[in-house]
């Protein structure tokens, strides 16, 4: 019955949030794909970007280059049901930003050369699958195809989340390179649960979050299409399983469980598709322990789908390796929760200090207090799906400190997950039979992970509340987030999987809320603007990342023979390897948008999607401070130590601070008496510059620096753009070079 009374109250609630909202003009706007603008940009303004590229490549030394174009491969409309919360009112959210917004954004806001849509496939229902296409299509329809001046592809994510860590696989991008009818799926392909696991779609089923999301919808002025969404989101059918995706019927949600089901599903599709993991140490949804080695296996890795992997975006960095665990699993199938270790606190740990600093308050004794500390602890090391704060009752986000955030790395992800990070994917190796073992050989990109239709967020450090998913930590704020709060205990109790929660309740999003950055780049090496030649790039691997700035970067293996080998490539030699390597910073920007932007949408139109702040280059390049290169070593049995495999940095070579870039070289003489295989990347680093939630939780640290105090960017208010100092930088795909006799060209 009490329930049944919160979820009148949270109803009531709601119409008197909508009613509010409806008077101060918050409309929540049209559940639909939209359309796009119709105005390409001038074409003088394509040809100057190809200018200022060739004149900084002259300037550091670089004959003839490839284009290098910009794009977003990680973007989300409102079709997004996360995105879908995000634009309500009642966290602050200003309406739909449908589909075409993102076209819009990219061309006028952010000035992209491509991007691609990434809706949540468990989101996704006919209707907005059809809309989707249709608006990718009007929005290269206004361009060239053989000159575009943006190219948008078409795509979804694969959203799965395991509820402990070996049934977690995370999440994954798939972008198709082909928009005709028979050159796409019917449907976008969802991530079914683990055995036993409720569904993302389930997740959004309690009925007061329900309730109260129908009766704010009815009160703005999308309100019947934003109950249609919800009707859309609760209530679509599972394809049958064991029929082949062509015989389907066209109105089902197709499903797959494991990568391994992914990939069959795409092969028997059969059309050109790539696979791109993101996300990898983002500890909001991935279990504590989890670790990418069980994915290291033909089924569960296509590595002729699966080539590029996204090292950073507004979620934060995914690449660094840390020897730390969040928790230790062992072989019996037990946990147990590790001691502090240098620039780090497990969470685990941090709950048994909670609740002995509340016993020790109570009058208990401190034999008492370390038992419970004790068990606090285990409590939290044993719970599944990320319920560890749960163990902890009336814990405040201020009360966990810094734990589990990887203390020395460059701007990490939430509740960071070291096993799954891109160097540790990296290291591994598996005896394969035949010459070559089985590793992962991945090109490193970036992208934004924008929820707001936002592609390419990372050109200006501002607008912390619309560019970034900072409003997802408000969610527990309101009524239908909560999770009935309860006052602090001296005690834990242990984490309950059957408990209900509101959706998001079990993540840690309030605290998850100081961490979302603006995004980051994907930068392609392409012999053309074209579709195919972007394509064609990507492939290759011939592709880098940005944390958000242009910064330009070219890295060449020098004597491998028969021609440099570029980023992305491979190569197979027994001499020391030489590489060489050349930066140039970005464009520190104007205020302001370029007239070209100006002149294309209307003001209004420019406010809400720009926020009036564009692409608008100065002539002022910042200048490259220093190279660092990485050298990983890949395993050569599954018991190699990981720790003494990579070396980063393995060398740091200082640049001029020349705002015309930076040009520097390296070899490696340790290669032919290691004997092994290598992989070496670089990271070129702007001097610093401010950026937004660059300082996420604003720590005060005492003498054992510990983190006595907090000023979270979570819990400033929204006009606060959270700056602090960052150095903003470039990651190369790696080239690799095998050991070896050179094979002869077939």
């Amino acid at each position: 019955m009490g329930r049944h009374l919160a979820a009148i109250a949270a109803v009531a609630l709601v119409f008197a949030i909508g009613l509010w909202a409806l008077g101060r003009g918050c409309l929540v706007g049209s559940w639909h794909a939209g359309t796009p603008s119709e105005a390409a940009l001038p074409a003088a303004v394509v040809q100057a970007r190809a200018g200022s590229l060739q004149r900084a490549a002259r300037a550091v030394g670089v004959g003839e280059p490839r284009q290098i174009l910009f794009g977003d491969l990680h973007v989300h409309s409102t079709f997004s049901a996360d995105a879908f919360q995000l634009a309500l009112p009642m966290l602050q959210g200003d309406g739909a930003n449908p589909v075409a917004a993102a076209c819009d954004f990219a061309r006028y806001c952010s000035a992209l050369d491509f991007w691609s849509i990434n809706d949540h496939a468990e989101a996704l229902s006919p209707r907005m699958w059809e809309e989707t296409v249709e608006a990718l299509r009007r929005c290269n329809a206004v361009t060239d195809p053989e000159a575009p001046d943006v190219v948008a592809y078409l795509g979804w994510e694969w959203t799965q989340v395991g509820s402990r860590p070996e049934n977690h696989y995370g999440h994954k991008n798939v972008i198709l390179r082909d928009l005709a009818d028979e050159e796409i799926p019917a449907r976008p392909i969802a991530a079914g649960p683990p055995p036993g696991a409720p569904s993302l779609t389930d997740s959004f089923r309690p009925s007061t979050f329900a309730m109260g999301l129908f009766a704010l919808s009815q009160l703005t002025s999308g309100g019947p299409q934003a109950a249609r969404y919800l009707a859309e989101l609760t209530s679509q059918t599972p394809c049958p399983s064991g029929v082949p995706v062509r015989e389907l019927p066209d109105d089902c949600q197709e499903l797959a469980v494991t990568p391994e089901e992914l990939f069959a599903k795409l092969d028997d599709w059969g059309h050109a598709a790539t696979v791109i993991p993101h996300g990898t140490t983002w500890g909001i949804y991935t279990p504590p322990g989890s670790s990418w080695d069980k994915q290291l296996t033909p089924e569960h890795h296509d590595a002729s789908r699966q080539r590029l992997i996204e090292v950073f975006s507004g979620h934060g960095n995914s690449e660094e390796f840390r020897s730390f665990r969040e928790v230790v699993l062992h072989a019996d199938g037990s946990r147990s929760c590790p001691e502090p270790a240098a620039n780090f606190l497990p969470a685990c740990w941090r709950a048994g200090e909670i609740i002995e600093e509340r016993c020790l308050a109570a009058g208990e004794s401190a034999e008492e207090c370390a038992e419970r500390a004790a068990v606090a602890r285990q409590h939290h090391a044993d719970a599944d799906r990320n319920g560890g704060r749960l163990t902890v009752p009336g814990a405040r986000p201020a009360d966990w400190q810094d734990a589990g955030q990887c203390r020395d790395c460059f701007q990490p992800s939430f509740n960071y997950r070291p096993r799954s990070s891109v160097q540790y994917l990296m290291a591994l190796g598996r005896p394969a039979g035949g010459i070559s073992p089985l590793r992962f050989r991945f090109g490193f990109m970036a992208s934004s992970d924008n929820h707001s239709a936002r592609p390419g967020t990372g050109y200006k450090e501002i607008a912390r509340s619309a560019f970034t998913e900072t409003r997802f930590g408000l969610f527990p704020k309101t009524l239908i987030g909560r999770d009935g709060e309860t006052d602090p205990e001296p005690a834990s109790v242990p984490y309950d999987p059957g408990r209900p929660l509101p959706v998001f309740a079990i993540w840690e999003t309030e605290r998850a809320g100081s961490f979302f950055l603006n995004g980051g780049l994907a930068a392609v090496h392409s012999i053309g603007r074209d579709r195919q030649a972007i394509w064609e790039a990507l492939e290759r691997k011939e592709v880098y990342g940005t944390s958000g700035p242009r910064i330009l970067l070219w890295f060449h293996l020098v004597n491998a023979g028969g021609g440099a080998v570029p980023m992305g490539g491979e190569a197979r030699m027994q001499a020391a390897p030489r590489f060489e390597v050349r930066a140039v910073g970005s464009y520190e920007q104007d205020p302001g948008c370029p007239e070209y932007s100006v002149r294309a949408l209307p003001a209004e139109r420019l406010e809400r999607l720009c926020r009036n702040e564009c692409y608008h280059p100065s002539d002022r390049r910042r200048p490259i401070d220093r190279i660092e290169v990485v050298r990983i070593l890949p395993q050569r049995a599954a018991d190699e130590p990981i720790e003494t495999l990579i070396e980063d940095p393995w060398q740091v070579l200082l640049c001029p601070r020349d705002p015309s870039g930076c040009r520097v070289a390296f070899e490696d003489p340790e290669f032919a008496s290691h004997a092994r295989d290598a992989l070496y990347y670089v990271r070129a680093i702007e001097e610093q510059s401010p950026a937004v939630a660059a300082d996420p939780l604003g720590c005060e640290r005492d003498e054992n620096d510990r983190c006595t105090s907090l000023r979270p960017c979570g819990e400033r208010p929204l006009d606060d753009d959270c700056l602090a100092p960052t150095e903003e930088r470039a990651w190369s795909s790696p080239i690799f070079v095998d050991w070896g006799v050179a094979r002869p060209a077939r």
